[in-house]
């Protein structure tokens, strides 16, 4: 039986190479973050206001895009609308809208989960629906979301490996080029895997290092 074998030399060599794409595995991961959080967001709140056409239609748009694969956004939006997009303009588009559902959800419930006592006393204080919403309550409810957004952040970087599918030069892309040139695809594939595991580990590292900051300034979360 044939049993396939790394090559340590291959994969030290290939690491300078393989490196080069960490620009655009981090560049997309932090830029699609960043907008689906300020997406999220706004999708949030305005969920929070009274029009139930607003509501249901964002609703739709948080059941679609958690519904439908990333890959199968990627390829729409890179092979299937009538103009051409770039590569990278596509990445960013898709990463960013779907990671916008998901973290839409997880501040509707961190804000579900903030004492509606909160509310009252804003209100009370003469503070309007929009103060309240950007002074008292998205503090909390982002001190309750880290966790999950940690999640998200660590699909993202996982996820971009789709945009080597479109020819964006990541880590990933770079590994299948090396694989392909030397015909060692399983060396490659394990050293890329390690990549991405190291900067989950990091991005766990920067989790843990807010909660403890959260915990540390406002207490344990109820």
């Amino acid at each position: 039986m044939y049993i396939p074998k790394l090559d340590f030399s291959l994969m030290v060599a290939s690491l300078p190479f393989i490196l080069q794409g960490l620009r655009y595995t981090l560049g997309i991961s932090i830029l699609t973050f960043l907008l689906g959080n300020i997406m999220g967001i706004c999708l949030t709140v305005l969920s929070f206001l009274p029009s139930k056409i607003l509501r249901n239609l964002i609703r739709f748009y948080i059941s679609f895009l958690r519904g439908v694969p990333a890959l199968v956004l990627l390829f729409l939006l890179y092979f299937g609308l009538p103009y051409q997009l770039s590569a990278l303009s596509a990445a960013i588009i898709c990463f960013s809208v779907t990671s916008s559902a998901f973290i839409a959800e997880i501040y509707r419930g961190a804000i579900t989960g903030v004492d509606v006592g909160q509310w009252d006393a804003a209100y009370a204080t003469g503070l309007s629906f929009w103060q309240t919403i950007y002074l008292i309550i998205l503090p909390q409810a982002f001190r309750l979301s880290v966790p999950a957004l940690g999640n998200v952040a660590m699909d993202l970087v996982k996820g971009t490996s789709l945009a080597a599918m479109i020819t964006i030069p990541d880590i990933f892309q770079k590994a299948k080029i090396v694989g392909g040139r030397t015909f060692d695809y399983m060396s490659m594939y394990i050293l890329v895997a390690f990549i991405y595991w190291l900067l989950c580990i990091l991005i766990g590292f920067g989790q843990n290092h807010l909660e403890k900051y959260f915990k540390k300034r406002f207490g344990a979360a109820n």
